[in-house]
């Protein structure tokens, strides 16, 4: 695998992956990856699980978050962790951003 070490926001197409909610691959290895994901307000991420570790960061906005089954309200700074098969998804209250991150990465949102 060639190695890769920069990666510029401009040079990465923005893809629409639900109704109102744009994902940005940016950085990743076959061990670790992070996308940038826009939300309008109202978008959702809609319930889904898959085998992969996720951190969430909390950009900007208010989202409830529900990962298996318990829902919490996360804004600006805040972070969730969604452990491997575990149901999850969210709702954006406030337009935002989150930084998620997965490992390994996700080899799905390359195609």
């Amino acid at each position: 695998m060639d190695i890769q070490n920069f990666f510029y926001t401009d040079e990465i197409e923005a893809v629409e992956v639900d109704p109102g909610v744009t994902r940005k691959v940016l950085a990743h290895s076959d061990n670790l990856m992070v996308c940038e994901l826009h939300f309008q307000k109202g978008a959702r991420g809609n319930l889904h699980k898959h085998p992969h570790e996720q951190i969430s960061y909390v950009k900007s906005g208010k989202f409830e978050f529900d990962i298996g089954g318990k829902k919490q309200i996360v804004s600006a700074g805040d972070t969730t962790y969604k452990q491997p098969d575990v149901v999850h998804g969210a709702v954006c209250l406030e337009e935002g951003v989150l930084l998620d991150i997965f490992t390994p990465e996700r080899k799905d949102f390359l195609k």
